[in-house]
């Protein structure tokens, strides 16, 4: 028998948006034969490609029928949908990255997969680069607003810890930062008087997977009196640029929060 040496996966499901942003910037995108409905970015891959999965489950049907030799999903939300696949003979690798430290580990291994470690550690070194000089503006600008994130509103869930980490990147405090280690969602929920008692500058909000509603966080008892809203500074933010933990948070998602650090409060 002959036997040749490995090239990586040939035909990769993406489960979730960030290894398919990160195959399209390594230029290995013609290995990606399906991908998440929730994937954005890049623009071009959910006309290209297939969708054959939400997040939290998917078509085993649809992946079956793509024949992939390797499927990529993200975190413990996935665990069902992996036991799935795994039971139906599917190679499944299933990323759990909190920190920014650790999506920058998921670029490389990636790139490792498909043979493309060098272009991976140039792309990471791109992302560390935008880190380092947003935290030098930061520093320049020297007043740092305290910052409420809002995932969720029902019940309410704070920042995860790469949202956390890149508010301090951007200038800010997240007011819930010790909260933002936790692995599991119920780690990061919070109650109406902790955030009235924090009094943050500024609110951001990104609710996964629905529209902010900015009407019914003004109606919240006692939170008209929160510095953030008293003084307009409530924005909304991107769920595809903040709460995807790959290229687009390190990226677009840090300007995001930069720019709403330092612009002026409106009603």
């Amino acid at each position: 028998m002959n036997y040749r040496t490995p090239a990586g996966p040939q035909r990769i499901v993406c489960l979730t948006e960030e290894p398919t942003e990160i195959l399209y910037a390594l230029g290995e995108q013609d290995r990606i034969v399906g991908i998440s409905a929730y994937t954005e970015r890049p623009p071009e891959a959910k006309r290209d490609k297939p969708v054959v999965s939400a997040f939290v489950d998917g078509s085993l049907k649809k992946i079956q029928a793509l024949k992939p030799d390797l499927v990529i999903g993200f975190s413990d939300i996935q665990a069902d949908l992996a036991r799935k696949l795994i039971a139906n003979n599917l190679n499944v690798l299933i990323f759990n990255q909190r920190s920014i430290q650790e999506i920058l580990e998921v670029v490389v291994n990636v790139g490792r997969l498909v043979g493309r470690t060098q272009a991976a550690h140039e792309l990471v070194s791109g992302y560390i680069t935008n880190i380092e000089a947003a935290q030098d503006r930061a520093a320049k600008r020297g007043v740092r607003p305290r910052v409420y994130f809002e995932e969720w509103d029902d019940p309410m869930i704070s920042a995860i810890e790469w949202v956390s980490e890149l508010i301090d990147i951007a200038g800010g405090e997240d007011i819930f930062a010790d909260r933002s280690r936790g692995k599991l969602a119920k780690e990061r929920f919070v109650q109406p008087e902790e955030v009235i008692r924090a009094a943050p500058d500024v609110m951001l909000a990104s609710w996964c997977g629905k529209r902010f509603d900015r009407a019914s966080v003004d109606a919240r008892p006692g939170w008209n009196a929160l510095p953030a809203i008293a003084h307009g500074r409530v924005f909304e933010l991107s769920s595809a640029e903040i709460l995807q933990p790959g290229p687009a948070c390190l990226t677009d998602g840090l300007r995001a929060i930069e720019r709403a650090l330092t612009a002026d409060g409106t009603r």
